[in-house]
């Protein structure tokens, strides 16, 4: 495969961007990944020494020769193939999203174990009460090992501010027959609801299987 032009703008791209913006060049960092059937430069900051926020992912279509973006419509949620001509195009592209990305502001909030003390008295449904959260889905299983592991996935909507809810569950079964569980609660707007479904798209790839609860 023809990796030139790939090599070519990976080559300018960091000083270009750098030079473009004080706060990207303070705050931002890329990652080339050449070997991928469609090669491509994951942009992030990074928020410790090994926590990592992605905002962008810039990928090459070495048949083509041609570089492009996944743009998610806020409204309909489709995500779209969009082509970027020259470098001109590509730092824009970027720059775009590292200020969209530094601009969001994600409320997560986490409910701590049952054994320790709990947000809202440790009782999940008060929290919930709270939110005033109707649940749009029923629990979904996305992964589940009989006696080890569980973990399932809800959809709810807020009646109070109409923001979106993802409520994870990971229950862990013990040797004891004890079990462990978790709760993990993501709100989001609606056009924050593109971005989440890119960001995910963008990097399934490099997710790891859900082994590592074992």
């Amino acid at each position: 495969m023809n990796l030139e032009w790939f090599d070519r703008v990976t080559g300018e791209l960091q000083d270009s961007l750098n030079s473009i913006c004080e706060k990207y060049d303070e705050n931002g960092s890329m990652l080339i990944e050449r070997g991928a059937k469609h090669p491509r430069i994951d942009f992030f900051t990074e928020s410790g020494e090994e926590d990592r926020d992605y905002f962008c992912t810039l990928f090459f279509d070495p048949h083509n020769e041609e570089f492009y973006i996944h743009s998610v419509d806020p409204e309909f949620g489709q995500v779209s193939k969009v082509v970027l001509e020259d470098i001109e195009d590509i730092v824009d592209a970027v720059h775009e999203s590292f200020h969209e990305f530094m601009e969001e502001d994600f409320d997560e909030v986490e409910v701590f174990d049952e054994d320790e003390d709990a947000l809202y008295a440790g009782e999940d449904e008060v929290f919930y009460e709270e939110l005033n959260v109707s649940w749009e889905t029923p629990e979904v299983t996305a992964y589940y090992k009989e006696d080890e592991a569980e973990v399932t996935y809800q959809f709810g909507i807020t009646q109070d501010t109409g923001e979106g809810v993802i409520r994870r569950t990971n229950r862990i079964f013990t040797e004891d027959d004890d079990m462990i569980k978790d709760e993990t609660v993501l709100s989001f707007g609606k056009e924050e609801a593109g971005t989440l479904i890119a960001m995910v798209a963008s990097h399934m790839d490099a997710i790891e299987p859900i082994e590592y609860l074992e």
